[in-house]
């Protein structure tokens, strides 16, 4: 069962105060964007510990927060997420997999949600963000997806995703209303004006649609429009 925003805030709060009373690094599981959501709006309420969020690599949606520094610690103390990549044993045979048999057969092994973050698909493969501490269970345990046999094993961060300079062919009222509904998310926080001017680097996401990093404007057409290159994650 999710937890309502008050029990979020509670558990961050109680994290936050003690990586600052113990000088201590203190990692949240992996949090979804309406869980990050509920992070940043508090924000002003933390005690002043240092903090950052990471889900492994750029662009990732799913991300643990980090309380502590090395200035706070004494230390440096990296995000405790592994990459595990999952490959067919042949890929002649491989069936056509997508990021929900993945979640499934990941899922089926007993393992919590917030252990995971991203799974990023490429094909037949997938390459899976999860908690470092249970990297060495998945990659003995997780043997098939839907009837495909597959292996794992400890991996780099995944290739970046493709690029292209138009996202969702959408109407500027169809935007807009997603705005209003509350479902596009700018790193994390919930984005509620349409006007917000993305930065080189922003992850945004778009609930029902998928996301994408925003890198840049590329020119001016001779009409006066925007040539923006944006990195889709699929």
């Amino acid at each position: 069962m999710e937890e309502r925003p008050e029990q979020l805030q509670k558990r961050f709060l109680e994290l936050a105060e003690r990586a600052y009373q113990n000088g201590t690094y203190v990692f949240t599981p992996f949090l979804g964007i309406q869980e990050q959501s509920v992070f940043y709006k508090m924000e002003k309420m933390l005690p002043p510990v240092p903090w950052e969020a990471s889900g492994g690599m750029n662009g990732c949606e799913r991300r643990m927060v980090r309380f502590g520094s090395e200035g706070l610690c004494g230390y440096e103390q990296p995000f405790p997420i592994a990459c595990i990549a999952v490959r067919p044993r042949s890929a002649k045979f491989a069936e056509p997999l997508t990021h929900r048999d993945f979640l499934g057969a990941l899922m089926g092994l007993g393992i919590e949600r917030d252990t995971l973050g991203d799974i990023v698909v490429r094909e037949c493969e997938a390459y899976v963000f999860c908690e470092e501490r249970i990297a060495p269970f998945l990659t003995e345990t997780l043997n098939e997806v839907r009837r495909t046999h597959v292996r794992c094993a400890i991996a780099e961060a995944p290739p970046e995703g493709a690029l292209c300079a138009h996202v969702w062919n959408l109407s500027r009222g169809e935007s807009l209303a997603l705005f209003r509904a509350g479902r596009v998310f700018l790193n994390g926080r919930l984005c509620e004006s349409g006007a917000a001017a993305p930065r080189e680097g922003d992850l945004l996401s778009v609930r029902g649609y998928g996301r994408f990093v925003y890198r840049g404007v590329l020119g001016i057409t001779k009409k006066g429009k925007y040539n923006a290159l944006t990195e889709v994650y699929r």
